[in-house]
């Protein structure tokens, strides 16, 4: 297999904080990898700077690639249509927009890529149904169980056809039943349509299923 992303000697500090102190990380496609920790780890910072949301501390020795790709030769610019291309993510609080429709909320980062509307709505359908929630498509996030708005916000990260798909804390908002038809779902988007998977994760379930875990303590890998 080959390596989806690829990272060496990151560090990042928040003022006179290190949070991040040499992170050194290849991941490979179709991989399930969820990254495991205390908290003040530094979990979520190496999950936000993986999925391009945060930049790494300037460094001459530092890389980072996605996709063959190094991001530090991108400008802003091009790193926000980079991620709309290839990265979907997923939050803990769904971060869906209260004011749109389900459909509308899985439609959103197809708008933004200029995507067709028509082929983009029958799409988000598609997704939706796959979620098993067609009949709730019209409905607004208040009127969703956490574990639908949770199941629309994957059908939300899926629409652009991403390589990777990055989740902080996907099911910690999740009584166990809607956790573990989440994370099956994972699996069953992996195996159907070849996505790759970092997620950060606290759920010891997920961490065991998972083909990789990355140990994150003081803000450095340990074996």
């Amino acid at each position: 297999m080959n390596s989806i992303i690829s990272c060496n000697h990151i560090f990042k500090s928040y003022g006179d904080l290190p949070v991040l102190k040499g992170i050194d990380l290849n991941i490979q496609a179709k991989e399930i990898v969820v990254i495991v920790g205390p908290s003040g780890a530094g979990k979520t910072t190496l999950l936000q700077i993986l999925g391009t949301l945060d930049s790494p501390d300037p460094n001459d020795k530092s890389l980072l690639e996605i996709e063959g790709k190094s991001l530090q030769k991108m400008s802003s610019s091009e790193i926000a249509a980079f991620r709309n291309q290839y990265l979907g993510f997923i939050f803990q609080f769904h971060e869906l927009l209260p004011e749109f429709t389900a459909l509308e909320n899985v439609c959103m980062p197809g708008w933004i890529a200029k995507k067709d509307p028509l082929k983009l709505k029958k799409k988000a359908e598609l997704l939706i149904d796959q979620m098993g929630l067609l009949n709730r498509m019209h409905h607004k996030p208040q009127e969703l169980s956490g574990g639908e708005q949770q199941r629309i916000a994957v059908a939300r990260a899926l629409i652009n056809d991403p390589k990777v798909i990055f989740a902080d804390e996907p099911s910690g908002n999740l009584d166990s039943q809607n956790a573990t038809t989440l994370h099956e779902v994972f699996f069953e988007l992996r195996d159907q349509i070849g996505c790759t998977f970092v997620i950060v994760t606290h759920n010891n379930t997920l961490a065991e299923m998972a083909d990789r875990k990355i140990h994150l303590i003081d803000g450095k890998i340990v074996s």
